[in-house]
């Protein structure tokens, strides 16, 4: 019987498995984004911004400068240097206080005020010189007196309104000196303050009309490009942005709190606070609005991270607005400027910190100690008082020490009681200077290996600061702001 011829070898089939159904792309888990970190202007870029700028304005003057051995002609010469500079050096003032975000982050709004009050005692100099250059120069040419030099040149519109521009500019100066400021109120000193951008638009009028910027068609364009520019910022950054945010936000006072004698804590609730991108060290200018407080804007640090759509700032009663703000209403309508403010865990270089407070400049460095990256030891909060009682937020730092292995101590006493450098001990009383440098590297004995940020009173702060030097850390690990600008 024949058998069955053998069925053909069955061939793999190629057929593909059914595929699993895919989750809709809503479905998918998203990947956490990484936030982008804030743009920073150096504080060596911003400076030499500023001088690069001051060469090309003197460069201008230099290729239009005729020269002559004329006693009137070296006064006019004299006089349109003297008066481009000071043009340029109001521009930079105002670009210096414009709150320009990337040069607070940068360059810290402490160091921004002190170049701006130093370099307005130049602007204002190069102001007044030109004045009497120009006058001398206009003398000298007509052949006649200063007295009767200065009346045929007021005769003229354009110089009469140039003259109320430095006036303005002179008033601004004046009251802004240490010794007046003193004793003007600060609601005073503001509105004086002003005048600057009058007495700048004076000043811009008055060099359109001038032979340094007329006399060339690019040079207007460029000189109107550049005032253009810095009014634009000012308007943003002043006026805009500050309105965007307390519509968007709609900041209000939730709780405010005893924290110690004359200190409180007030806690603010909004909208969507992540959208300010505040880092624990920043400050804002806040402005309550309630009788006695709309109309001054008070710089206070956040003291605790931004949580729950929630700022916390703490403050100490040393002034009439600051006693204002015990007496704050929950509900009270808050205006947030900010953040400002370069004390932030981008300075640091190092791996280990110390971090050195005194009084109430304890407010951001709690929030720094809170946050910085570190694993046990690697971060160490010193902090200053006149005794226990003095102590801010003292539970929150004991427990943040705890959880995190850091190390905190306590600096109590007079600056002339007696230091114990007993490491045992947490709570410290000193005889003698207990920031002194052999104190410091008593209780930190590797620091000139750390990063120090260091926030307290002014004289505080300069002791702390030249005890840290002599004690070996170098000038660019120490990461401080003062606040009292």
């Amino acid at each position: 019987m024949p058998t069955a011829p053998p069925r053909a070898a069955r061939r793999p089939s190629t057929a593909r498995p059914p595929r699993t159904a895919r989750p809709a792309r809503r479905d998918r888990p998203r990947a956490a984004a990484t936030p982008v970190p804030p743009v920073r202007v150096t504080p060596a870029a911003l400076r030499a911004g500023i001088i690069g700028g001051a060469l090309a304005v003197t460069a201008l003057w230099a290729v239009q400068a005729e020269p002559s051995a004329r006693l009137d002609v070296l006064f006019a010469t004299g006089a349109h240097l003297t008066g481009l500079l000071a043009g340029y050096g109001v521009l930079v003032m105002l670009f210096l206080m414009a709150r320009v975000p990337a040069v607070e982050h940068g360059v810290g709004a402490d160091r921004l005020a002190r170049r701006h009050a130093l370099g307005g005692r130049y602007v204002l100099s190069l102001c007044v010189g030109h004045a009497l250059l120009a006058l001398c120069g206009y003398a000298a040419h007509a052949d006649t007196d200063l007295v009767a030099a200065a009346l045929d040149l007021l005769g003229y519109p354009g110089l009469a309104l140039a003259a109320v521009g430095t006036g303005l500019l002179v008033a601004v100066g004046v009251t802004s000196a240490r010794a007046v400021r003193r004793r003007v109120p600060h609601e005073t000193w503001r509105a004086v303050h002003l005048l600057t951008y009058l007495g700048a638009a004076l000043a811009f009028v008055h060099q359109l009309a001038g032979p340094d910027v007329a006399g060339s068609v690019p040079t207007v364009w460029l000189w109107s490009l550049l005032h253009a520019g810095v009014a634009v910022l000012l308007a943003w950054y002043r006026v805009v942005v500050p309105v965007r945010q307390a519509l968007r936000h709609s900041l209000r006072v939730i709780d405010v709190r005893d924290e110690g004698p004359g200190v409180v804590s007030v806690v603010m609730q909004g909208i969507g606070l992540d959208d300010l991108r505040a880092e624990p060290g920043q400050f804002f200018r806040w402005r309550f609005l309630r009788r006695g407080l709309w109309r001054t804007a008070l710089p206070f640090s956040l003291s605790a991270p931004v949580r729950d759509d929630t700022l916390r700032i703490t403050v100490k009663a040393i002034g009439d607005h600051t006693r204002r703000v015990r007496r704050l209403r929950r509900g009270t309508r808050v205006l947030a400027t900010g953040p400002f403010g370069a004390l932030t865990a981008h300075r640091r270089t190092r791996r280990k910190v110390l971090l050195l407070a005194g009084g109430v400049g304890i407010t951001p460095l709690r929030a720094l100690f809170e946050t910085l990256p570190g694993g046990p030891g690697d971060i160490t909060l010193l902090y200053r008082a006149g005794s226990a009682e003095q102590l801010v937020l003292r539970e929150e730092l004991e427990g943040i020490a705890r959880s995190r292995g850091a190390g905190l101590h306590y600096l109590l006493g007079r600056s002339d009681a007696a230091f114990d450098p007993s490491p045992s001990s947490q709570l410290r009383s000193s005889r003698g200077d207990p920031i002194a440098p052999q104190a410091l590297r008593n209780l930190v004995p590797d620091l000139a290996s750390h990063d120090v940020y260091l926030c307290g009173p002014p004289g505080m702060a300069a002791g702390a600061r030249a005890a840290l030097v002599r004690a070996g850390v170098r000038e660019e690990h120490i990461h401080a702001e003062c606040f009292t600008f």
